[in-house]
């Protein structure tokens, strides 16, 4: 009956879908949940766009991937600049000349250097073994005691001393007075929120929501030609080889009385005397002038089989486990496996549209 049935209707999925239809495809697209656009799916609720699955803050260098997003959504100029309170002080975040100044009332990016290098000296090694060695050896003892280690533990739910060092290979430190998170010549957010890009990808391709594909999917599989499979890998293959990892995260969502909660989009709460790691508040990333407002408290949690998987814990086991769930996929020539979960990796927003689209380049270059 279809081409390809498309499992998920995240950005993955959908821009596949978009482009198999532009090429006369038949696409089915089924997702689990009760609406498409999977994490970047936006609550309209009095009047305010909620980012229902956390904060996401389209950004990126590539100027064909603008382009392309940009065909659905107009965006607005939203520069994410996010503050972190850490021990009763707000701190700019990424760490640069006002972090610093913050810190210890330095205001010469030579001061800053000579701080810097002076901790990475003291407290520093050669061979970083774990995360906190990591982040010693590349800012020192203030920033990191200050701004990294409670939160980062937090998120991960294991002390910095028990984490792999490569989850911060690096850490941006700016010698300038720029509190612009992103380096990326192009950012915003889309005006209207991001159901407006899936619902244009989407326009013309049958989508069927509310379906669990593993409650059925034999049935469902030989409905079309091909599978494009953008779910947790190892879930395909019913977790024969064992399961792989992830962090886990609970959203609270809130609606308040008040026109402006926190006056910044994005706080990020350092102590470990906070159970969450940050609050939205959403309005600000559309420059919203509602006399109320809403924000949403995210809470990092282990995760299990019943709950969503967000982060990969790359590490070195499942990073093993994962090239071996790998080897089974490329058996299948009949399902392609694409995105966050079924490649089993980090993406951006901008690198999952991109992966998407390389990967329908060479299908339909067949």
């Amino acid at each position: 009956m279809y081409d390809y049935l498309i499992v998920g209707s995240g950005l993955y999925g959908s821009v596949f879908a978009h482009e198999a239809t532009k090429r006369n495809k038949k696409c089915l697209v089924i997702d689990k949940r009760s609406h498409f656009g999977g994490n970047v799916y936006c609550e309209n609720l009095s009047g305010i766009n909620v980012h229902k699955y956390g904060a996401h803050i389209f950004h990126t260098n590539d100027k064909e991937i603008w382009n392309y997003v940009n065909q659905f959504a107009e965006f607005n100029n939203y520069i994410n600049s996010p503050v972190s309170l850490s021990n009763g002080k707000l701190y700019n975040l990424p760490f640069n000349m006002n972090t610093f100044y913050q810190l210890w009332g330095v205001t010469t990016p030579q001061e800053v250097k000579e701080i810097i290098n002076k901790q990475i000296k003291e407290f520093g090694v050669d061979k970083p073994k774990n995360l906190e060695e990591q982040a010693l050896s590349l800012v020192g003892k203030d920033v990191y005691e200050v701004l990294i280690k409670e939160y980062t533990e937090k998120q991960w739910g294991r002390k910095a001393t028990e984490l792999p060092s490569f989850i911060i290979k690096r850490l941006p430190v700016r010698y300038t007075y720029n509190n612009n998170y992103f380096n990326d010549k192009y950012q915003g957010i889309p005006i209207g929120g991001y159901n407006k890009i899936i619902e244009g990808l989407l326009e013309g391709v049958e989508v069927k929501l509310g379906v669990d594909f593993f409650e059925n999917k034999e049935d469902l599989e030989k409905l079309a030609s091909k599978v494009v499979f953008t779910g947790k890998i190892d879930e395909y293959f019913d977790y024969n080889l064992g399961e792989l990892e992830y962090r886990s995260l609970r959203f609270e969502h809130m609606p308040l009385e008040v026109d402006n909660f926190q006056g910044n989009a994005v706080v990020n709460y350092n102590n470990a005397e906070f159970d969450f790691t940050r609050i939205i508040e959403h309005k600000h990333f559309e420059f919203g002038t509602q006399k109320n407002t809403i924000i949403t408290r995210e809470y990092p949690e282990k995760w299990d089989k019943r709950k969503e998987a967000y982060y990969p814990i790359n590490d070195s086991k499942n990073s093993k486990l994962y090239g071996e769930y790998k080897k089974l996929a490329e058996q299948k020539n009949n399902v392609i496996f694409g995105g966050r979960l079924a490649e089993y990796r980090y993406y951006d927003m901008h690198q999952v549209i991109g992966a998407a689209l390389a990967k329908t380049k060479k299908e339909f270059s067949q």
